[in-house]
């Protein structure tokens, strides 16, 4: 489509009133403008009968009920529209008052002066205009009720959230590597949104909250106000634009390289809460008090666990093989095959055998990722029972020669070629009450390439190891899987052992986990006013092996007194508690008292077992099942 922008005489126009009383009308509203560079901008129509916008039909204006463009007998396609617009068009919010003067440059370079007069003609209204035409140069405004450019919808009335990030001609222009290095107070807390770059340093310091939007430094505020959408105010759209320091350069950002020397190029991406442990491969948390924010954890806020590159798995070529170690039985099944079987549902927490683990690395120092409170989370999980699947393959209930299930996953070291591997216990896999399950579907979804796409195996009650992602093979053996991290990882030892000392053969592998819980809120560090009285608690607590938990006793007095913190959970049956328990309380604050102050919560389960108070007696130089009484200190003021 062809754009024309020309200076209009009021002598060219209609002077009935209902003609003027429909230019004004039309003049006086807000379109949406694609600015040919990919980017929605706004502006307001200077009075028609002074300019007149002749846009693409893709820049459409939007009117109640019908929808008018700009149609031409000379009709461009859209790459010659923005292709042309690139070299002739620029706008933003700021520049308001100097549209006129641009669009009329825009038509004398792009139109050679090309004008046109608009004849409107019937006395209507905007929902029943039919037809307004411009009758020179082969153009006119059309009612359009589809069109196949017609892609875009209009923005909202000129407002504080639809000028927010958008570009502004004249400030400086940064790079996302330079807004990167701006992550801390000392550097400066810069931040992105849209196309804008922001200095929220004071804003930290200044305003409640602040240290949430700490998450966001040196990145950007989208995939945050994504989740806390109460922050997509007015208000908070006007204060943030205070802060505004310059424009993010299109130059330089975030994009996939595709390095196919790399084994990691191909990962998926994560949403930027979640806090790396390591980078490749990628293993990650969510910040705790994010964490308990929903009984369900959202996939994009559930832990990442990754042992090897995450493979690319094409659904369509997915096979699952199910074999006896004798060979004599085997069977190969596809991903819709699979979902022939029937459909079970369980909602199940998984938790990483080093949760916590830089809990324990306070004690003394251990061997293994740094791990805050927050590799734990749950899900429900939907697939086949593996005890289905089993029996169709022949292998037998109660048969002697089997004493263990293992299962391999198509994450592979690039190095070596081994593939991930994990088993469980024969009588965990079949027992019909064990609710293991091959699942396809994590909280109603295709489960995500990151938890395993498109099929792991959840064996609920046990450690996350043993939940082996992207699997691939399945083999009822005599014996425990070979692999690596089987028979020399995930094992508890002594705390008189080292590194240098430790047999693996010796020990035996973690399957159950044992009690757990953990502070979330508040978050360490975090400060009270002495004023509010009391301080409220939540955290989490779990135990493997299906065991309920019966309490949690919170303190803040370093263990002296406790109280009984407030439960929540789903109904679950005995033996069968795979999800975890929510809590909460009301701590009344020490009387007159300003300071440091820790809280402390520990968990009983259903078995009697309750958390250690200390590390003196489990720690291990691998840092793993760290389940001593969690701490959290907060700051009266």
């Amino acid at each position: 489509m062809t754009s024309v922008a020309t200076k209009f005489p009021t002598r060219f126009l209609s002077n009935t009133p209902e003609t003027m009383a429909t230019v004004r009308a039309i003049a006086n509203k807000t379109y949406a403008w694609n600015s040919c560079i990919g980017h929605s901008r706004q502006f307001t129509t200077v009075p028609i009968y002074r300019y007149m916008s002749a846009l693409s039909v893709r820049d459409l204006s939007y009117y109640p009920q019908k929808k008018y463009a700009i149609q031409s007998t000379r009709p461009y396609s859209s790459n010659q529209w923005q292709n042309a617009g690139r070299r002739h068009f620029a706008s933003t919010p700021s520049q308001k008052s100097k549209l006129g003067g641009l669009l009329i440059s825009a038509a004398l370079a792009t139109a050679g002066g090309l004008g046109f007069m608009l004849y409107m003609k019937q006395k209507t209204t905007l929902a029943e205009e039919q037809v307004v035409k411009a009758i020179e140069g082969g153009n006119m405004i059309t009612a359009v009720e589809k069109s196949e450019m017609m892609e875009d919808t209009p923005m909202k009335e000129d407002s504080p959230e639809s000028r927010c990030g958008n570009f502004i001609i004249g400030l400086p222009t940064y790079k996302e590597s330079e807004v990167a290095e701006h992550n801390d107070k000392a550097k400066g807390v810069w931040c992105m949104y849209k196309d804008a770059v922001y200095d929220i340093t004071k804003f930290v310091d200044a305003h409640p909250g602040g240290d949430r939007v700490m998450m966001a430094a040196g990145g950007s505020l989208e995939p945050f106000w994504e989740v806390f959408e109460i922050h997509k105010k007015s208000h908070v759209f006007s204060l943030l634009e205070e802060y505004r320091i310059g424009n993010l350069s299109k130059e330089g950002r975030s994009k996939n390289e595709n390095d196919l020397s790399d084994p990691f190029w191909n990962d998926p991406p994560r949403h930027p809460a979640i806090i790396p442990s390591s980078n490749k491969p990628f293993n990650g948390e969510p910040p705790s008090d994010i964490l308990i924010a929903k009984y369900i954890t959202p996939e994009r806020f559930f832990y990442v666990r990754n042992h090897l590159p995450v493979p690319y798995i094409d659904s369509e070529d997915y096979r699952l093989t199910i074999e006896t170690e004798d060979g004599h039985n085997t069977i190969e099944l596809s991903l819709d095959e699979l979902k022939k079987y029937e459909k079970h549902t369980i909602t199940a927490t998984l938790q990483c055998a080093g949760n916590r683990r830089s809990d324990m690395a306070k004690y003394r120092k251990v061997k293994g990722l740094n791990w805050k409170q927050s590799a734990i989370g749950t899900a429900t999980w939907s697939g086949v029972r593996l005890r289905d699947v089993l029996l169709k393959a022949g292998v037998r209930e109660n048969d002697p020669s089997i004493k263990h299930i293992q299962f391999e996953g198509l994450d592979t070291d690039p190095f070596t070629s081994e593939q991930y591997g994990a088993s469980v216990p024969v009588k965990k896999a079949m027992d019909p009450e064990g609710d293991v399950i091959l699942a396809y579907e994590m909280n109603g979804e295709p489960i995500s390439r990151d938890h395993g796409f498109p099929l792991r195996v959840i064996v609920p009650g046990y450690v996350g190891a043993r939940n082996v992602k992207w699997l691939t093979r399945i083999t009822a053996s005599d014996e425990e899987c070979q692999g690596h991290w089987q028979q020399n990882d995930y094992k508890g030892f002594s705390p008189s052992v080292t590194l240098e000392t430790a047999d693996y053969s010796k020990e035996t592998a973690i399957q159950e986990y044992p009690v757990q819980s953990a502070v979330c809120i508040p978050v360490d560090s975090a400060k009270i006013p002495a004023e509010s009285g009391q301080v409220t608690v939540k955290g989490y607590a779990w135990s493997g092996g299906g065991r309920g938990i019966l309490r949690v006793d919170v303190s803040v007095d370093g263990g002296k007194t406790w109280q009984r913190a407030e439960l929540h959970h789903e109904p679950q049956s005995y033996g069968r508690h795979w999800a975890w328990t929510l809590w909460e309380l009301d701590v009344p604050l020490p009387e007159n008292y300003k300071g440091e102050l820790e809280i402390i919560c520990k968990a009983v389960d259903s078995a009697y077992n309750v958390q250690p108070n200390s590390y003196d007696g489990h720690w291990n130089f691998r840092g793993v099942l760290a389940n001593a009484w969690s701490h959290a200190k907060i700051f009266v003021e």
